[in-house]
């Protein structure tokens, strides 16, 4: 077997109304990536990047393709090895390990299909499900709809929600105060501090979390000041988590050997693919740290990520977009399976998700557009959707 064709296909869906308010500004959209593999075969791997959607489709389509072309998808090793070298002198982290990442994603789902075998027991994991936590509860001035939603996430069967903070202190101290009051004492809250706190801030707010049971404090600072991170954890007040914004073993090992995390966030689509979670996920063991992977942007890294925790040793929870968001909910054919609050993984081979024809059709970015202005969150286009500074 021998690949012959890569693919990039970018999607973008933009929200109905007003999308929703954050620390990052007023999205009003979403970008997701898919990289498909094929062989000459016309078996065909799936893999996701979340990532700038035009810089991924040059690097993958124009850098990377032609070194792939004819090469044994299962040796995902030498690949990946082969396509970091290829990238280290503009790469090592951000666009560039995504780009990597997302066709690592495919050879592991090539792989696995090869072998007949989900993606989970070709790593080494024995756990048909894993634990997931409902990702949204962004700003709202009534906090009655925050309630609302916190009462809809329970419902589903959630045990776990993440709610985004960063607004200001009094806004921040009421809505988790609101959460709370509604999840009853048998579930749990963490909170994402998307940024935008200081020391003194993030210490004193670390209190107040720990009085009210917060499952963890996510990313108080920017991903840069790891001194800060493990200033933050000396204090023992809170766990401490980070990662969606770190990139490779390299970043990780960073983040261990300063103390900076009690949980470490890698995401597969992110990170530099499912290889270098598995890797990740090791170093992270040997350090007594749990796994509690990021996904923010479709139902194939969700799953990718899913597979690495089932079988990772500290692999303890997948994230779970629940903003309406299509690239999650609809992008297979088949839904993701939920069952009390575990996300349950598919017993096909592979990742074992089918993508959604009429999905990718809808919400495809053309191949010669440039992505459209918006604020996605994460990514800014235009300056006109800059957000203002909380």
């Amino acid at each position: 077997m021998a690949i012959e064709s890569v693919q990039v296909i970018n999607l973008r869906f933009e929200y109905p109304g007003e999308g929703f308010l954050c620390a990052e500004g007023h999205a009003n959209a979403r970008l997701t990536s898919l990289v498909l593999v094929g062989c000459d075969d016309g078996l065909v791997g799936i893999g996701s990047a979340y990532t700038h959607p035009d810089l991924l489709r040059v690097i993958v389509e124009q850098h990377l393709t032609p070194f792939l072309i004819g090469a044994e998808p299962a040796s995902t090793d030498r690949l990946w090895s082969q396509m970091y070298g290829l990238t280290r002198w503009y790469g090592r982290k951000g666009v560039a390990m995504s780009a990597i990442g997302a066709v690592d994603i495919a050879l592991w789902d090539i792989r696995a299909k090869q072998l007949g075998q989900p993606l989970y027991r070709v790593l080494g994991g024995t756990r048909p499900e894993v634990d997931a936590y409902a990702s949204a509860l962004l700003w709202q001035d009534d906090l009655a709809e925050l309630k609302a939603e916190a009462e809809r996430h329970c419902a589903a069967g959630f045990a776990t929600m993440k709610m985004r903070l960063g607004r200001d202190p009094g806004y921040d101290r009421a809505a988790v105060s609101a959460v709370k009051s509604v999840i009853g004492p048998d579930r749990k809250v963490a909170v994402d501090g998307t940024h935008q706190y200081r020391l003194q801030q993030a210490t004193e707010f670390a209190g107040f979390l720990a009085d009210h049971d917060v499952a963890w404090f996510e990313e108080p600072f920017p991903p840069e000041d790891i001194d800060t991170y493990a200033a933050l954890r000396r204090t023992g007040l809170i766990p401490v988590a980070a990662g969606e914004n770190e990139f490779g073993v390299q970043g990780f090992a960073e983040l261990l050997r300063c103390g900076a995390v009690d949980i470490a966030q890698p995401d597969a689509s992110r990170t530099g693919g499912v290889t270098e979670a598995v890797r990740i996920g090791e170093l992270a063991a040997a350090s007594g740290i749990e796994v509690i992977t990021h996904t923010w942007n479709d139902a194939v890294a969700l799953l990718a990520n899913a597979h690495v925790v089932a079988a990772a040793a500290t692999g303890r929870m997948v994230e779970v977009d629940r903003t309406g968001n299509p690239f999650i909910d609809g992008l297979g054919v088949c839904p993701l399976r939920f069952d009390d609050g575990r996300l349950v993984l598919p017993d096909g081979p592979g990742l074992g998700i089918e993508l959604n024809p009429e999905v990718i059709e809808r919400y495809r970015v053309p191949a010669a557009s440039n992505v459209a202005d918006g604020n996605y969150a994460d990514l800014v286009f235009g300056r006109q959707y800059l957000p203002n500074p909380p």
